[in-house]
């Protein structure tokens, strides 16, 4: 299946927020936010002023948004450099396993190759996620044992 890889615009707030609601059933939530609010968080984080990130989408053969590479920049990285980091990584389960991922990964890799100061792209994924982990190995990455992860949640969410 031929899909097309492109930045989120403006128009793709609508399918962004739903496709935002198969993932969280995707990773088992049962508490999905109203529609109107998810559309108000995809706008003020991918339009906002300044952006809070950026997104990659995946349109399959019909124009339907399919998959999405929802990234960031961190810093500083190594030195004063930045990062590219990739926050959420998701093909709809009709376009797995079709190469639709390495795609948005080596699209993701040349975005911060060519964005000056960037110096990596950096990801996680679950330990229990053995799909995920196969799926980056397969691609030739190493897992990164170095760093341990804490989170604490706000009253905002």
């Amino acid at each position: 299946m031929s899909v097309t890889i492109r930045p989120a615009s403006k128009r793709d707030i609508l399918a962004l927020a739903e496709l935002i609601e198969e993932i969280e059933r995707f990773y088992g939530s049962t508490q999905i936010q109203p529609l109107a609010e998810r559309q108000s968080q995809v706008e003020q984080a991918l339009f906002g002023s300044p952006p809070m990130a950026f997104a990659l989408l995946v349109e399959d053969a019909t124009g339907g948004l399919a998959g999405l590479a929802a990234y960031s920049f961190l810093w500083p990285a190594a030195g004063s450099s930045h990062s590219l980091f990739l926050k959420e990584l998701y093909v709809r389960d009709t376009l797995r396993r079709q190469g639709v991922g390495a795609q948005l990964m080596k699209e993701l890799q040349t975005i911060a190759a060519a964005r000056p100061g960037c110096s990596r792209v950096e990801w996680m994924t679950d330990r229990d996620n053995p799909e995920a982990r196969a799926f980056y190995k397969s691609l030739g990455f190493a897992e990164f044992d170095g760093k341990i992860i804490y989170r604490v949640g706000t009253s905002a969410t």
